[in-house]
């Protein structure tokens, strides 16, 4: 079958963090983002949003022209970005929405792009330890001579999962083409080569004055598929001594494999060992680059 689409399940390790801050339910403790499983554990997470800016960040950092942020075209609405996928690489793969009045008062228009580059949240694999980190902020003694101003921040270390799929036959393609015409093969190719540049060396900007931490992959499981499906969302799994359980990801790939058109599970040996069939992950970056570039040049 006919290949339309690239999924990539990865781990990132984090030693000590505050990956994203969630609600506050004390003024002076700053909370992390959450989710509660059936027995009461919680696993902190990092959120699809926060995932998506850091990869526009980072494609911005790596020289690529990202779309200028404008004002809402409605009162009390979203910031929008130039809506132009032909002109700029994130409107093009993070897509984008503009809801905006039509002439009749009664009926709207929206501008739709629906993202060909779908993303789940970073979610931790181990759970939350009610950790704290004590911090004194002594410039408010500076400044009216009171007290320094006490805080804490919930803080985490663990290894956090994410998943990635690419629509390849979207890319570059779709809405927003409608009057241009979907791009050549070169230029779907280097964006989403752009993109896996990105997504390698991937960081998130936000809260890395006072935890600096590193989010970028360091195992990955990844495929060339036939179907779009992210098909090791939920296998890519570690055991108690903090390996990559790399059975179940074999077993992902028997049991899926009429819609596998290529495959690479590959790792960083310096935070994840490298069992049999685990490429490192140059090379597991270099592979999928390859796929990228044949699947284009088909199509």
């Amino acid at each position: 079958m006919k290949t339309n689409s690239l999924t990539i399940t990865y781990l990132s390790k984090v030693s000590f963090a505050s990956l994203n801050g969630g609600d506050k339910e004390v003024d002076n403790i700053v909370p992390i983002k959450k989710v509660t499983l059936e027995n009461g554990d919680q696993l902190p997470y990092l959120s699809s949003q926060a995932v998506r800016r850091a990869l526009r960040d980072k494609l911005e950092e790596l020289g690529w022209t990202v779309s200028p942020v404008a004002k809402a075209s409605e009162d009390k609405g979203a910031a929008k970005t130039s809506l132009d996928p032909v002109q700029y690489i994130d409107d093009d793969l993070f897509g984008f929405m503009d809801a905006a009045k039509g002439k009749d008062a009664e009926k709207g228009k929206a501008t739709v792009r629906t993202s060909p580059v779908r993303v789940e949240s970073l979610l931790a694999l181990n759970k939350f330890q009610d950790d704290m980190d004590f911090g004194t902020n002594y410039m408010a003694k500076k400044i009216d001579g009171g007290q320094p101003n006490i805080f804490e921040t919930e803080i985490h270390s663990g290894i956090y999962r994410g998943t990635i799929l690419i629509e390849l036959d979207r890319v570059g393609a779709g809405e927003g083409f409608e009057n241009t015409g979907k791009l050549s093969a070169d230029e779907r190719t280097k964006r989403v080569e752009g993109f896996l540049d990105a997504f390698q060396t991937m960081w998130s900007s936000g809260r890395q004055s006072r935890f600096l931490a590193d989010i970028s992959p360091k195992f990955m499981a990844a495929a060339c598929m036939s179907s779009k499906n992210p098909v090791f969302l939920e296998a890519l799994k570690v055991n108690r001594g903090g390996q990559v359980d790399v059975a179940a990801l074999q077993s992902v790939l028997a049991d899926y494999e009429p819609f596998i058109n290529e495959s690479v599970l590959a790792t960083q040996e310096g935070v994840f060992s490298k069992a049999d069939g685990v490429v490192s992950l140059k090379d597991g970056f270099a592979a999928m680059k390859q796929w990228v570039r044949t699947y284009y040049a088909a199509n």
